[in-house]
């Protein structure tokens, strides 16, 4: 059996001929000074020794591990969880941290959930929601979360980030308009905060312009929107091209009900942009870019939130807590 001989900090230093405190400085970000050459040195030693931080030790130490960890209300099984992801451990890394996520099922009580993020002394919380809504967080725990990702808590008590669904929906239609669209339609996620946000946008953005929208239609049947429930989508699109006044244009909640879209046009005989243009939120770019043509969208800032996030996180300031919400970014495709 061979046998694994930890390496410590001492050894490192009575290699290089300095203190611990020094040695542990240059490897944790300590308050010692040094020199430049001193850093670049202790590290060299520390590598050529196999020196591998003691975590356990280190969270004893401070009272924190440098982890932050993120508690995830459905996010692991959201297409966009990924990119919510690489913005927090983008962010994380460039601050020697690491990112771990522990699920928030429905009828958990988020206290037990925020009690098993925090036995593993994270740094900081965060609390990130696979679509945006309202999370209602027990006055108690209000202080235990630094930042809430992709939704808002309830009472306005935790700085929140959250996708500018009116300025996303107003860009969209400005576009559709820009491009000679007058006759639109909205088929939208019926009974969720970025349907309820969005509509106030498309009214918004056809107001400002003097034009009277076609209407708006629930995607689903159920009051509140999912995947799961049942289509009304293609239902929506015989009605409107049987209508008196045929659209022109359809913006669609979401990249999936914008592929319903295009499959009750194709089975009309029409072509998309030439006879009805489709637009759309999410960019879902596995599903977005494969459809024909391409289909122009929304894309949520999952990203840029998770930078943001872990930039509040880690900047040990105090501030009042505020909503911010991110733009959206247009991507142009051959839909429009």
């Amino acid at each position: 059996m061979v046998k694994i001989v930890a390496i410590s900090l001492s050894d490192i230093a009575e290699r290089a001929g300095v203190s611990v405190k020094t040695v542990s400085g240059a490897l944790h970000g300590g308050s010692a000074r040094m020199s430049d050459d001193t850093r670049l040195k202790i590290k060299s030693i520390a590598e050529e020794l196999g020196y591998v931080t003691n975590l356990a030790a280190r969270g004893v130490r401070q009272g924190w591990l440098p982890l932050v960890g993120v508690v995830s209300d459905g996010l692991i099984t959201s297409p966009f969880a990924t990119e919510i992801v690489r913005g927090l451990d983008g962010a994380a890394r460039n601050a020697g941290m690491a990112v771990f996520a522990v699920n928030h099922s429905s009828g958990q009580e988020i206290g037990a959930v925020l009690d098993e993020v925090r036995q593993f002394r994270p740094r900081a919380v965060a609390y990130a929601a696979m679509y945006h809504k309202e999370v209602a967080v027990p006055q108690k725990l209000v202080g235990a979360v630094g930042v809430m990702i992709n939704c808002r808590e309830a009472e306005g008590r935790i700085t929140s980030l959250v996708p500018d669904e009116q300025g996303g929906a107003r860009e969209i239609v400005r576009y559709l308009l820009a491009a000679g669209r007058r006759r639109i339609a909205f088929i939208n996620l019926p009974g969720i905060m970025a349907g309820v946000l969005r509509e106030k946008g498309f009214h918004a953005a056809l107001t400002e312009a003097g034009v009277a929208p076609l209407g708006v239609y629930p995607a689903v049947r159920r009051s509140v929107y999912s995947d799961r429930a049942p289509s009304l989508v293609a239902s929506h699109v015989e009605a409107l091209l049987h209508s008196g006044d045929r659209p022109d244009a359809i913006l669609c909640g979401n990249d999936r009900v914008a592929m319903e879209v295009y499959a009750a046009l194709a089975r009309a005989g029409l072509c998309i942009p030439d006879d009805i243009a489709v637009a759309s939120f999410d960019n879902q770019v596995e599903l977005a870019s494969r459809l024909d043509p391409p289909l122009t969208t929304m894309a949520l800032p999952h990203r840029a939130m998770g930078r943001l996030a872990m930039e509040i996180l880690l900047a040990g300031e105090l501030q009042e807590p505020h909503l911010r919400t991110l733009p959206f970014h247009l991507v142009e495709r051959a839909s429009v």
